[in-house]
């Protein structure tokens, strides 16, 4: 069952697809699978994916948005939509601290895509 809300999504609804109608976001619960590829698809735009590891290179604190913006060279629009997917995604997070809002990566996310993508290495290796 799709489960409406007017803002974007939050850590507490990680693992859950978004679909946007008219404005509202509705969320559903996402299978191993669905959520590996979302977030392999969210890291396969070069701009998602170099804003990411300036994250990932920053730490726990994360970023200033200011500064990803900087760094990038983007417009702030073309910033937050890319933001926007991988804050949907899970692999980052936002904060605001007083007017400066931060964004960083979110290790545990990540860390369960690659467990994801390796959980079965080798595992036929010895048929044939």
């Amino acid at each position: 069952m799709l489960q409406m809300q007017r803002s974007l999504p939050d850590v507490a609804r990680v693992g859950k697809s978004c679909v946007s109608i008219l404005g509202e976001y509705y969320f559903q619960p996402m299978n191993a699978l669905e959520q590996a590829a979302a977030r392999l698809e969210a890291l396969g735009n070069p701009t998602r994916l170099t804003i990411y590891r300036l994250l990932v290179r920053a730490g726990e604190k994360g970023q200033p948005v200011g500064h990803i913006q900087s760094a990038l060279g983007i417009a702030a629009s073309t910033l937050s939509h890319h933001l926007k997917h991988l804050e949907i995604s899970g692999l980052i997070r936002r904060r605001k601290d007083g007017v400066t809002h931060f964004c960083s990566a979110e290790y545990a996310a990540m860390d369960g895509l690659i467990a994801y993508l390796t959980e079965e290495c080798c595992v036929d290796a010895d048929e044939g």
